[in-house]
């Protein structure tokens, strides 16, 4: 198994660790608030919403919180990507 940390200095590593686990709890986060509507992804929801078999409120906002989390874990794992590629 290779070391991912190797030559990595303890405050890179610690920042890649920080970044990491904000991204894991962002997918957790947003996880968990589709789960509240029984859906995996934000356009199930939407189209629960549409239909009917979500109630608008609070399922809209639970759409929106959800598309929030998402963006930001992906905005996170772009700068993770090119923070790793300075390296």
């Amino acid at each position: 198994m290779n070391d991912f940390f190797k030559g990595v200095s303890y405050e890179d590593a610690e920042h890649i660790n920080s970044i990491t686990k904000l991204s894991f709890e962002l997918r957790e986060n947003r996880l968990q608030v589709l789960g509240r509507h029984g859906v995996s992804g934000e356009v199930q929801l939407k189209g629960a919403i549409i239909e009917g078999v979500v109630p608008e409120h609070p399922g809209y906002e639970d759409y929106l919180s959800a598309s929030i989390l998402n963006m930001a874990r992906e905005a996170i794992r772009q700068d993770l990507n090119a923070y790793l590629k300075e390296l």
